[in-house]
C-alpha cells in the first residue's frame, strides 16, 4: 500500500507527476472520490509552497485544491499580507476526498495515518520540484505528514521548525477551523490570528530556488 510504485520513474515536473497521479491506487480512497486533486501554482522556483489536509467537496469535484471555503480564508489571509496566490505552490498531503454520506451530502471524514503515509511520496515529489524555501502547514494532518506524529499544531502554531529535504516549516491551524468558529467576533479573532501565525513567510517571499 502507497503511492511509491506510481510516482513517474524520473520526475521532472509537476505536469507529469500530476498525470501519473491521476492514476494512484495507491490507498482505497480512490475508490470514492471524484477524481485525484493534485497541487497547483507555481511550480518552479516558488519560495512558498502551502499544504493542507485533503480536498473537501467542491475540491473534488472541480479537481483543484483550495477552492472552497476554506481556500477562501485562505486567500483573504494572503490578500492581507500582500501575497499573491500565483505566486506559490497549494497541495494537499492526500490527493483523494474521503467522506461519509449524511442524506445528500458528502462529510469530510480525517484520512487516517495510514492513508496519510500511503500518500507521501506525491507531496515530497511536489517538494523536489517545487524546491520551495518554506513549506506551510495547514493543520495537523499536514504536519504530521512532514514532520511526524509527535508534532501538536495549537502548541507550535507560528513556528518555523526544520522540516524534510532540508526546508522549513511554518505550522498553523487549517482555514476549516476558524469556518467551524460559531460566534462572529470568536471567528474574527481566530482569523486575525491565523494571519498571524503566517507572518513570518514574508521573510521567505522571493526566496525561492
Amino acid at each position: 500500500m502507497g503511492a511509491e510504485s506510481y510516482l513517474p520513474e524520473h520526475v521532472r515536473g509537476i505536469a507529469g507527476l500530476r498525470s501519473a497521479a491521476e492514476h494512484c491506487e495507491g490507498c482505497d480512497l480512490f475508490r470514492r472520490a471524484t477524481q485525484t486533486v493534485f497541487g497547483e501554482g507555481k511550480s518552479r522556483a516558488a519560495s512558498i509552497l502551502v499544504v493542507g489536509e485533503q480536498p473537501g467537496d467542491m475540491e473534488d469535484r472541480a479537481g483543484k485544491p483550495f477552492v472552497g471555503p476554506a481556500g477562501t480564508v485562505l486567500d483573504d489571509a494572503l490578500e492581507l499580507l500582500g501575497v499573491d496566490r500565483a505566486s506559490i505552490y497549494v497541495t494537499n498531503a492526500v490527493k483523494h476526498f474521503k467522506w461519509e454520506p449524511r442524506g445528500k451530502a458528502r462529510l469530510h471524514k480525517n484520512p487516517s495515518a495510514r492513508e496519510v503515509a500511503a500518500c507521501r511520496p506525491w507531496l515530497m515529489a511536489e517538494m523536489q520540484v517545487v524546491r520551495p524555501a518554506l513549506v506551510v502547514c495547514l493543520g495537523a494532518t499536514a504536519a504530521r505528514s512532514l514532520l511526524g506524529p509527535s508534532v501538536k499544531v495549537t502548541l507550535q502554531r507560528g513556528q518555523v521548525v526544520a522540516g524534510p529535504l532540508g526546508c522549513p516549516v511554518l505550522i498553523t491551524v487549517h482555514p476549516a477551523s476558524i469556518l467551524r468558529t460559531k460566534e462572529q467576533r470568536d471567528r474574527h479573532d481566530a482569523f486575525n490570528r491565523f494571519v498571524g501565525d503566517l507572518r513570518p513567510l514574508l521573510e521567505y517571499v522571493g526566496t525561492g530556488v
